[in-house]
């Protein structure tokens, strides 16, 4: 640390502790105003949190106090807080700055951060219908994208070269039985060939290869399986050699050319979020980018631990440059509302009230009780407790409020000194 910011800090500390000990002072000493002679306070010209009955010295700084000047409170405060008095000279100092309450056309807006996953309606699962051998792997990598209709693997199956015969021989059947004067003898042989050409369709014979062992009159040894969709291969659990059977997953293919962006909302925006709405999506991966899409799915519970609840966008993905597993900055769009407004830095919340500050006529700021609704763009809906036109302090609130809850207190002083016998200790 560099002697200036060292200096810097020891000045912090000693006006903390100066702070600290008239505050000690003020609380310890202070609660003997309400014994004061004759209704009497005397305060210190810098420190006026000090307030004694009778006239001394100020326990901060050493200086005399002087009486405390009557007719200073005005009426209109709520409780714990009193009107403030400020001149022109002293607001353009301290740069009081009060906004006109109006209507304004309020935007939703839902930030969050999402995690790109692979649309579950675009998986798909390979496998095979037989029991059998796989002979050849055409899609051997994990990664590698396949078209639909592609061959992914040939499997030889005993069962289906028999059901092949089973075929073969139906047809020959069917061939010297059509001219038989009898009807059931003619209809028995089409029936064969029926039955043996669904049990090839079942196992995922293609018509194409119905058709070329129709043809041909010979039996393929190995069935060849087709991609379903048009995706990459995010899983392989298949290997050249490998027994299959029906219950295996071969391949899990995924289509990206969309994919879903899953957000976590809070509680309190929940039902700002709907389906349908849009929303905008931008990545570290891609910069000056962005990517439109809209809520797909809110789910309906809240996370018990986060208080979040989980909505589910949808995106384009033509260029595949949202890859699952990535980050991205989401805001979600709702539609504009219009409303009684006030900037969010003009509301003092202190958890169980709201206030705000009313300028009334040139220097003097009333404290005044109001309800707001849900922020939106920078800005709370007045539900109670402000009228069109009115003005309110938007900065600096928070010196503000200071000299209104020390009006309060001071206001309180007077009332139990008041309430004394004229002349009693």
């Amino acid at each position: 640390m560099d002697g200036r910011a060292l200096a810097t800090a020891l000045v912090v500390a000693v006006v903390l502790v100066a702070i600290g000990i008239g505050i000690y002072f003020a609380v310890t000493r202070g609660g003997d105003a309400t014994e004061a002679k004759g209704g009497e306070l005397w305060t210190c010209p810098m420190h006026p949190s000090v307030i004694r009955p009778e006239a001394g010295q100020c326990p901060i700084c050493g200086m005399d106090l002087v009486p405390l000047e009557e007719g200073e409170h005005k009426e209109g405060g709520i409780e714990g807080h009193g009107v403030v008095e400020i001149s022109a000279d002293k607001q353009q100092l301290i740069g009081v700055v009060t906004t006109v309450v109006e209507r304004r056309t309020l935007a939703r807006t839902v930030r969050s951060v999402g995690q790109v996953a692979m649309d579950e309606s675009r998986l798909s699962d390979v496998h095979t219908k037989v029991d059998g051998w796989v002979e050849k792997l055409y899609a051997n990598e994990t990664g590698k994208v396949v078209k639909k209709g592609q061959a992914l693997l040939t499997i030889y199956s005993p069962e289906l070269v028999a059901t092949q015969e089973e075929y073969l021989l139906a047809l020959r059947s069917r061939e010297r039985t059509k001219d038989s004067p009898f009807e059931e003898v003619r209809r028995s042989g089409g029936t064969m060939v029926a039955a043996a050409r669904r049990r090839l369709e079942l196992w995922d014979i293609s018509e194409r290869e119905v058709e070329q062992l129709e043809k041909s009159g010979v039996v393929k040894k190995a069935l060849t399986l087709y991609a379903p969709s048009t995706g990459y291969v995010m899983e392989k659990m298949v290997v050249e050699g490998m027994r299959v059977m029906p219950a295996m997953t071969l391949y899990r293919l995924a289509d990206l050319s969309r994919v879903w962006v899953e957000v976590d909302v809070y509680e309190y925006e929940a039902s700002q979020v709907r389906e349908g709405l849009a929303a905008t999506l931008t990545v570290s991966a891609q910069p000056g980018r962005s990517y439109r899409g809209r809520v797909e799915y809110v789910y309906p519970t809240v996370d018990a631990m986060t208080r979040t609840l989980k909505a589910r966008l949808e995106f384009a993905n033509p260029g595949l440059e949202l890859k699952p597993g990535m980050y991205g900055d989401v805001v979600i769009e709702a539609p504009g509302e219009e409303a009684l407004a006030i900037p969010e830095t003009a509301v003092l919340d202190s958890g169980t009230r709201t206030v705000v500050f009313v300028k009334e006529g040139e220097g003097t700021f009333l404290p005044r009780e109001v309800e707001v609704g849900a922020r939106m763009d920078g800005y709370y809906p007045v539900l109670s407790g402000l009228k069109a036109g009115e003005e309110v302090v938007s900065s600096p609130n928070f010196l503000i409020d200071s000299e209104s809850r020390f009006q309060a207190a001071l206001e309180a002083a007077r009332s139990g000194a008041d309430k004394q016998p004229k002349g009693s200790k």
